[in-house]
């Protein structure tokens, strides 16, 4: 994203590789193994998982559920795709992947004990603005970001060129979508507006929205939290 994009956020430990780390490794101590991620905290109040499934499942999108491929980016708990399989009845191959190594084994953990195959849905390590994706990753017809690039905006880390890491977010994730695919972002720390300026170009086109409830405060109204779906363009 070029100097007209939005303005940066302010760093937080929220977008550190410590931090989650931290977390998960907490939920893992468990017996048995529970999340209690931040993350649950953000999205739950208005429902957002259940929200996003229901999108997910909708005629219009008209998405097989046999066959459709998605992928989690900073899976986390694996909530995200857990329910996917168990409730929304999506049959395709699933992977979620993360760069902390606690969220992967809290997720093969969990899945283990709701007794999902591996082969169904994967969890495989990988930091999406670090090393090169695992050779198990493709291109997916689902991408799904819910509170990922939130993360990564929050990191106060720089590229070589001196750019904070959150703008080469896009660039590096639209690689795995699937010509004709969908991305759905999903952010309580960017308003729709800021995140077409993040995601929309040549590539990428906004094509809908999921519609949250509305708030009002000091004379504004908005949503503490959106999605918007992108779709990636054929080049045919």
């Amino acid at each position: 994203m070029g100097e007209t994009g939005p303005a940066h956020l302010e760093p937080s430990e929220l977008g550190t590789k410590e931090y989650w780390d931290g977390t998960y490794a907490e939920d893992l101590s468990r017996t048995p193994p529970e999340p209690d991620s931040p993350l649950c905290g953000w999205f739950s109040d208005v429902s957002a998982s259940s929200k996003i499934l229901k999108y997910l499942s909708s005629p219009s999108l008209g998405l097989d559920k046999q066959s459709t491929s998605i992928l989690d980016l900073g899976t986390g708990n694996g909530e995200m795709l857990f329910l996917l399989r168990q409730e929304g009845g999506f049959e395709g191959p699933m992977t979620g992947v993360d760069y902390s190594s606690q969220s992967v084994e809290l997720c093969q953990t969990l899945a283990a004990n709701k007794g999902l195959a591996e082969e169904a849905l994967k969890f495989r390590l990988w930091d999406i603005m670090g090393f090169d994706a695992p050779e198990s990753l493709a291109v997916y017809d689902v991408v799904l970001d819910k509170g990922t690039f939130d993360a990564v905006s929050l990191n106060q880390a720089t590229d070589r060129l001196g750019k904070r890491i959150c703008e080469g977010y896009c660039e590096r994730i639209e690689l795995l979508i699937k010509e004709g695919g969908i991305l759905l972002v999903t952010s309580c720390n960017w308003t729709e507006s800021e995140l077409k300026r993040w995601f929309e170009h040549e590539n990428l086109e906004p094509v809908d929205r999921i519609e949250y409830p509305v708030f009002s405060f000091g004379g504004q109204t908005g949503q503490s939290v959106c999605s918007v779906c992108f779709r990636k363009k054929s080049k045919a």
